[in-house]
């Protein structure tokens, strides 16, 4: 099952609450909730009254989306920030970022320290019943899908997930081919329609072509992942809820074609 989400950081100049009451007016489910703005690391007492307010609201965490970058130098007590975080908030998983170079850069060793923090930070989430999840991302070790698998290779570990989304300005097959190399270790999409660079946001329906198989794709996975919205054309409350009724139209779509 895949549900509809929106990643916070979309409308960083909107407060928690604003957030909430968009996404429960769009009848968006979850919100993955960032930790640039909207839920800062160590801030606990915010993290629980954001948590409450969306509970209260009907809606999900879907993820707490932090920006600690395993294997970063200074990096190492900064993930007790963001886990305490994390289980205020009571998130499901935290997005992190494999590093700072990108797989096709990066040194033996650097590599190494990635995967070792990758290690500790997942092990440290299980003990608090929480899920590390890397974002899929340029400049990091999951820029591309092989790089992303040996990553997950190395870790080994069973608490370490990735979200995903489609490398800007890649040819479908190519992201779905990709996509379905991650798919044994996914955790939740982001949703966009970026085309062809990321400077181009066009409505979300535009995409229709590309994103109907992803979504096929993922949805034929055992669990309940959600398909999250991100970074909207123009930044535009309006576009948002457009893009909203489109994501809702297309999950709608996929319920009724696997019923029959």
């Amino acid at each position: 099952m895949i549900a509809p989400g929106l990643v916070s950081v979309t409308f960083r100049s909107l407060s928690p609450r604003e957030i909430v009451a968009l996404a429960a007016e769009a009848s968006i489910v979850g919100i993955e909730w960032g930790g640039d703005v909207h839920v800062p690391p160590g801030n606990v007492r915010l993290a629980r009254e954001v948590a409450a307010m969306t509970a209260e609201a009907g809606r999900e965490v879907s993820a707490y989306g932090s920006y600690y970058r395993a294997g970063a130098s200074n990096a190492r007590g900064a993930f007790d920030a963001v886990l305490e975080t994390a289980v205020a908030l009571a998130a499901p998983t935290i997005r992190v970022w494999a590093g700072a170079r990108g797989s096709s850069q990066v040194a033996p060793r650097e590599r190494e320290g990635v995967v070792s923090d990758l290690r500790r930070v997942s092990d440290l989430a299980a003990a608090a019943g929480v899920s590390v999840s890397t974002e899929y991302h340029a400049d990091t070790l999951t820029d591309t899908a092989s790089s992303a698998v040996r990553l997950f290779d190395e870790v080994n570990n069973p608490n370490l997930f990735s979200f995903w989304q489609p490398p800007n300005g890649a040819l479908m097959d190519d992201c779905l081919s990709g996509l379905r190399f991650v798919l044994p270790h996914l955790s939740n999409v982001h949703v966009f329609h970026w085309w062809p660079r990321p400077e181009n946001r066009r409505p979300l329906s535009e995409g229709s072509s590309r994103w109907l198989p992803y979504l096929r794709a993922v949805s034929a996975l055992a669990g309940r992942r959600f398909a999250s919205l991100e970074f909207v054309e123009n930044d535009s409350v309006a576009c948002f809820s457009r893009d909203a009724r489109t994501l809702l139209g297309w999950l709608d779509e996929l319920r009724k074609t696997e019923s029959t």
